[in-house]
């Protein structure tokens, strides 16, 4: 670690000296081990630093009691070497209001859960929510993204054609109670039963990242991240004057790293708008090939498409027919539930479009997540 963080380094050890004195079998390999995991985290992050300090230093689960107990000790007390660093964080950064629940390390446990309140980031959460990102500073914008990191999203599921055992169900299973049949010479004591299994449909994150949606698209590809790292089954695409698959680049532990590296592959960054031209070239490169077949689409765009209409239009007739739903996130929409397409492209696009949703605030964003599920 850089000098400027040897602060940050002896509270670590301090803390490996805190488990050792508590009876928890912790080397000075551990510690370094928790010092090297934490330099490309957040070490106000007390989530990241729980698990990364749990995962370094705890080897027996009888431990994790024990480990437990120090944590809220040492990081969580008014007394803490943390607080200053906390204090630092807290001057840089929105205040906000959040509640960090310590893990359960017991499923069999009746204790009440404890709730540790940080009080670093203030009680104007609901405020935050509800402002336009273009309406957003610098410090209200990094407020966000840590909020939509903890975003929980589920993608949407679908019944196949495979069945399971159950215990319960509309198909019986013939093999199993016939087998079961022959334990009591014959006699059917008890009918098993055949489901269908549950599948997750595939998501697929279409951002137009061109200038009209500057102000948003950092916002988007945030939460194409925190899409990423919920579910295998999603892949993230940019689009200005072309199309760039960045599911790859949103792969990392660290969602700065993630922008960073989507940043560099994408060379239209806040350049022109081709929606038709970009959803033509993913319906026959990938979509064609079976990445939407059974898929539900998410498009995010204003509509301001500088391209051929009739592009667009066969576009998105030909996505809508491979794919499962079509939403379309535009933050023009805003908080209007009687908003009607003014733009060109918003025009042709809309008869193939299943929701219509915003996307300008954080609240949107959360709509979205509570909407996937039932659009399985």
């Amino acid at each position: 670690m850089s000098g400027s963080n040897d602060g940050l380094v002896s509270v670590l050890v301090d803390f490996g000296r805190a488990l050792r004195s508590d009876g928890v079998a912790v080397g000075s390999g551990d510690v370094l081990t928790f010092c090297q995991a934490m330099m490309p985290l957040d070490p106000t992050d007390l989530v990241d630093l729980y698990w990364a300090g749990r995962t370094s230093l705890v080897s027996r689960r009888d431990d994790i009691k024990i480990y437990d107990r120090v944590f809220r000790s040492f990081f969580l007390a008014a007394d803490s070497p943390m607080q200053e660093i906390f204090q630092l964080k807290v001057q840089t950064e929105e205040e906000v209001e959040t509640v960090l629940e310590i893990p359960a390390t017991d499923p069999a446990s009746d204790e009440r859960e404890e709730e540790a309140l940080l009080g670093l980031i203030g009680s104007n959460v609901e405020t935050l929510k509800h402002k336009a990102f273009t309406a957003c500073t610098a410090e209200e914008l990094a407020a966000l993204r840590r909020i939509m990191a903890r975003i929980k999203l589920t993608p949407p599921k679908r019944r196949t054609r495979r069945t399971k055992a159950s215990y319960r169900g509309r198909r019986p299973d013939l093999r199993r109670t016939i087998r079961g049949s022959l334990r009591t010479q014959g006699e059917l004591v008890e009918l098993y039963w055949r489901r269908r299994r549950v599948k997750l449909r595939p998501l697929i994150l279409v951002l137009d990242v061109s200038g009209s949606m500057a102000d948003y698209s950092r916002a988007l590809v945030q939460f194409a991240y925190s899409a990423n790292r919920a579910s295998e089954k999603v892949e993230v695409f940019c689009f200005g004057t072309k199309l760039t698959h960045i599911t790859k680049q949103l792969e990392t532990r660290s969602p700065d790293v993630a922008m960073d590296k989507a940043g560099q592959l994408v060379v239209d960054w806040e350049g022109g708008t081709r929606i038709g031209d970009s959803l033509d070239e993913f319906v026959r490169k990938w979509g064609r090939r079976g990445m939407a077949r059974g898929a539900v689409v998410v498009i995010c765009s204003d509509g301001l498409d500088r391209g051929d209409p009739q592009v667009l239009a066969t576009a998105m007739e030909r996505l809508s027919r491979l794919c499962h739903k079509i939403v379309w996130m535009n933050p023009h929409k805003g908080d209007n539930a009687d908003y009607k397409p003014q733009t060109l492209g918003m025009m042709v696009a809309e008869p193939h479009i299943d929701v219509l949703l915003s996307g300008h605030d954080l609240s949107s964003l959360e709509e979205l997540a509570d909407l996937l599920p039932q659009l399985g």
